[in-house]
């Protein structure tokens, strides 16, 4: 139930050696505004426990009054928050140290309570579905107080042919209790129980290769060190194949288990229709990917020049397209250059963004045993939202705080605006903020670099943004797709099959037959370092919404005050109020067409343009 935003793994620095005790506390989460101690969040989970119960007065009665239906989706909706609020403070504990037992059996607490919830509450759809359209429309017309549940019930109403009888919805809420367990195990062996290999490097220093240090090290400006690190990392993931496997497997038998269930036709329509998407938004963009391969390639010839290869390899993505230009910045100047570059959203936007640095509202360097990579997270509604980072004083650093920072100014509009029911934006709209905040920077950024080579280097990483987030992104929804459809049709599937799936896309995708790069199969278990497959049909997301975040940013950017506007009021302050896509028509982005790729696309080849006219110089 909880929104839950992460970005791939970032790179860190010293993650190995710090620990907390070490960082300044400004530098960390205040996670006492959520509770003030371990007791006192034990207690609150305690009264929530017992407050489930009366839910269920209401079993049996939604349709005999616009008051009682009123009476119990505010009960209802009020358990659901404080559970949320409840929920944040043992995930956010636990990813402080994933180690530690105590905060992990917590957030299981949690998992055990919201199945609890979602047992107790299994009557409300199909009561709700029980009651005839005339009913319901009397209903809203007589209590004004019900008006906040809208959208709510018209959302039930439409899913309709997939909500069951009460004692069925039951029955899937129960089952709720084991449909964590495959990310659940994969997050804690990937992250704190997978055995880091260790290697030396060219210049001696020996390391120890965990996801942040794999994160850093990839990039390094030594090539043997890259090959280096990269089979030494892929090579230990190789060696628990079959574990992945068996994990993955699970989590797409668990998709298979939903879709079933609710009588979808697949995993992907019944992962879909909880935002009212069209399958078709899905398959276009896989689609329109490939049509546009040829523009990845032509990035990926860009990147072998640059970089003065004879051949490109899989393991030379991660280095600067510019020798020796190394930007580096503190996380004071990485929030002044932040602030900067979003100034045109406004004077309450900027201020917030104040209060997120000051009020330790990000928890912003790695330390031994915390979560890789970023996430913000808004479920605090009563609060405000917390963003974790690993950050390494690097420009990737910067673009990801800002990027959290767009899904933490999206909740907190959200929260302001909106009544708690419609608070949480549809995932769909997810990555938009986000992505449009990473474009906002780099734009002011080059709008302030006037030496060529360190322009080159920022237009060599905005573009890798279109690699890694439009092209990488999809390659990772069609490897979800595919697996999916062979588990549909009755293939059982193990961690070697999914590194030939996961091989055969790397090697299309990356231009290998065409001899634009050399794609070593070792590098076929990829898919084992990524969390995203545990997210039910999520990834995706990240290229459509970074398409329409480079169609809003451009219209901010051109459209003036009124444009801003319009993103505030019309898109960021909406939360579920509507569905996604009436959402960003809004805002002038339909995303049913293919326009919003075409125009990202254009902006890709544009950026690659600019950088031969300044290679030509």
């Amino acid at each position: 139930m909880l929104l839950f935003l992460s970005s791939l793994a970032t790179a860190s620095d010293g993650a190995q050696e710090r620990t907390r005790a070490q960082i300044a506390e400004k530098y960390k989460w205040d996670l006492t505004e959520l509770y003030k101690t371990d007791e006192a969040w034990r207690m609150a989970k305690n009264q929530l426990n017992d407050r489930l119960p009366s839910i269920r007065e209401y079993e049996n009665k939604l349709g005999q009054s616009s008051a009682n239906l009123q009476k119990a989706l505010d009960n209802y909706f009020d358990i659901v928050k404080e559970f949320y609020r409840l929920y944040s403070y043992a995930s956010r504990s636990s990813d402080l140290d994933t180690r530690e037992a105590g905060a992990l059996a917590m957030e299981q607490e949690m998992s055990a309570l919201g199945t609890k919830m979602n047992t107790a509450s299994a009557f409300i759809d199909p009561e709700i579905l029980a009651i005839d359209q005339k009913t319901v429309a009397r209903f809203f017309s007589e209590n004004k107080k019900l008006g906040v549940y809208k959208q709510y019930v018209d959302d039930i109403q439409r899913r309709k042919a997939h909500t069951l009888s009460s004692a069925e919805e039951k029955v899937i809420a129960d089952a709720g209790i084991m449909a964590g367990t495959p990310g659940d195990i994969y997050g804690i062996f990937s992250n704190a129980d997978l055995p880091r290999p260790e290697i030396v490097l060219s210049g001696g220093e020996k390391v120890k290769l965990d996801a942040q240090a794999y994160g850093r090290y990839r990039a390094g400006a030594n090539r043997d060190d890259r090959k280096t690190v990269f089979e030494a990392y892929f090579s230990n993931l190789k060696t628990f194949e079959r574990t992945f496997g068996t994990q993955l497997y699970a989590q797409v038998k668990k998709d298979m288990f939903y879709k079933n269930a609710r009588n979808y036709e697949s995993s992907l329509e019944s992962a879909l229709d909880a935002n009212n998407i069209p399958v078709s938004v899905y398959t276009q963009l896989i689609a329109n990917a490939h049509k546009n391969l040829p523009t990845l390639h032509r990035y990926l010839n860009l990147r072998k020049k640059m970089m003065g290869l004879d051949k490109l390899h899989y393991y030379d993505m991660y280095p600067s397209l510019v020798k020796d230009v190394e930007l580096k910045y503190s996380v004071e100047e990485a929030q002044n250059l932040i602030k900067t570059a979003l100034k045109p959203l406004g004077s309450e936007y900027i201020a917030t963004l104040d209060k997120a640095f000051s009020s330790r509202w990000i928890d912003m360097y790695p330390t031994t045993g915390k979560r890789s990579g970023a996430y913000s997270t808004g479920d605090e509604y009563d609060v405000h939202p917390f963003i974790l980072m690993n950050y390494n004083d690097k420009y990737d650093d910067v673009s990801t705080l800002a990027h959290e920072l767009g899904h933490t100014m999206h909740s907190y509009f959200s929260n302001k605006t909106q009544p708690f029911v419609n608070s949480q934006y549809p995932i769909f709209l997810a990555e938009v903020a986000s992505t449009a905040n990473e474009a906002l920077l780099i734009d002011h950024v080059l709008g302030t670099i006037t030496d060529p080579q360190v322009k080159l280097a920022l237009l060599g990483n905005y573009l890798e943004g279109f690699r890694t987030t439009l092209f990488r992104q999809t390659m990772f929804a069609e490897f979800e797709l595919k697996i999916h459809e062979l588990a549909e049709s009755g293939e059982a599937l193990t961690g070697e099959r999914f590194s030939q799936i996961y091989l055969e896309l790397l090697k299309q995708y990356y231009g290998a037959a065409e001899g634009v790069t050399e794609v070593e199969d070792l590098y076929a278990i990829e898919w084992a370092y990524i969390p995203h497959f545990y997210y039910n049909f999520y990834v995706f997301q990240y290229s459509t919404s970074f398409c329409a975040s480079t169609a809003l940013a451009e219209k901010m950017k051109n459209g003036g005050q009124v444009m801003v506007d319009r993103y505030i009021n019309d898109f960021l302050s909406a939360g579920s109020s509507d569905y996604a896509i009436p959402i960003l028509n809004k805002v002038g982005v339909d995303m049913t067409t293919s326009v919003p790729f075409d125009l990202t696309i254009a902006k890709m080849n544009a950026i690659m343009d600019e950088i031969e006219k300044i290679i030509g110089r």
